[in-house]
């Protein structure tokens, strides 16, 4: 089977009509995303070129750039969601339970669901044993919050034909790695079924400033455009819109305020349901199956 016979078309118009809970037209779920960089290693991205082109290691500027986030931008990030009781989804690498323990320790008190993110930062495609770093990973979150992940991000959104499966096998059954529609989409695999969740790599802060260099506001129109259309649309059938966040890109001192005037925009239309992904997940899974016994 080829991989992309896995996930066979469906056209968004001809999607059975899902309802979503009290009526809402739209089901938004934040992702606040928390990596480990090892400083030993090249950077996954870059804010400064190598000097004269040639890149050296230990990458001082670069790995500060993020660390920053997970130092500081991640406590303004915080603050905003929690202040709003924004319900919110933790993309995190396995390790930074055991590296940054008082940034994961807070996202677990304030009720955050823990989404598995690979272990360290870095391709699925480089990883050795992608069972053993996805088992890694699953353990050091269960150990931490007190119960397994069920929701999972690829690192980089990265996956290898076996990728889907080994994470079924693991227990993971949401994965947000494939950006192919506004609604979720069952994929078999032979431990179970998976489920697309709706994520982004347009209202995704690392696209709008670190690859595509807009200015500090256009994060707020790009997710304003996003959401006023979606929001449209779910007059006729739901919709789900994603926002994605890094704390080395929106939780930074000239940027902070878009972020927070793109949540009170969010949170200030009714029809709105603020979700996790596995919340998603849960929704649409008890969506089909009623349609499944509507049909039967």
């Amino acid at each position: 089977m080829a991989f992309t016979d896995r996930i066979p078309y469906q056209a968004l118009v001809d999607r059975p009509s899902l309802q979503l809970p009290n009526g809402a037209r739209i089901a938004v779920w934040f992702v606040l995303n928390v990596e480990e960089w090892r400083i030993e290693k090249p950077m996954p991205r870059t804010v400064l070129p190598p000097p004269m082109g040639q890149p050296l290691l230990p990458d001082v500027p670069n790995w500060s750039w993020h660390e920053y986030g997970m130092r500081a931008g991640f406590w303004r990030q915080f603050e905003a969601l929690t202040r709003r009781n924004i319900p919110t989804t933790l993309a995190i690498n396995g390790n930074v339970c055991t590296s940054y323990p008082r940034v994961a320790a807070a996202a677990r008190d304030a009720g955050f669901e823990f989404m598995g993110h690979g272990f360290l930062q870095g391709p699925m495609h480089k990883v050795e044993n992608q069972r053993d770093a996805i088992r890694r990973s699953v353990d050091a979150i269960s150990s931490f919050v007190g119960r397994p992940p069920r929701s999972w991000e690829s690192p980089g959104l990265t996956e290898t034909e076996e990728t889907l499966d080994l994470l079924r096998e693991h227990g993971i059954e949401y994965v947000a790695d494939w950006v192919i529609d506004d609604l979720p989409q069952e994929i078999a695999t032979p431990h179970g079924t998976v489920t697309t969740i709706p994520y982004t790599v347009e209202t995704n802060d690392i696209v709008v400033y670190a690859l595509q260099q807009h200015a500090s506001e256009q994060f707020l129109k790009t997710g304003k455009d996003q959401f006023d259309r979606l929001y449209q649309e779910g007059a006729e059938n739901a919709r789900v819109m994603a926002i994605s966040m890094h704390p080395y890109i929106t939780g930074v001192p000239h940027r902070i305020r878009y972020l927070e005037e793109l949540l009170d925009y969010v949170i200030g239309h009714e029809g709105v349901a603020l979700m996790t992904a596995s919340e998603i997940g849960d929704w649409y899974t008890a969506e089909m199956a009623r349609h499944r016994r509507s049909a039967a």
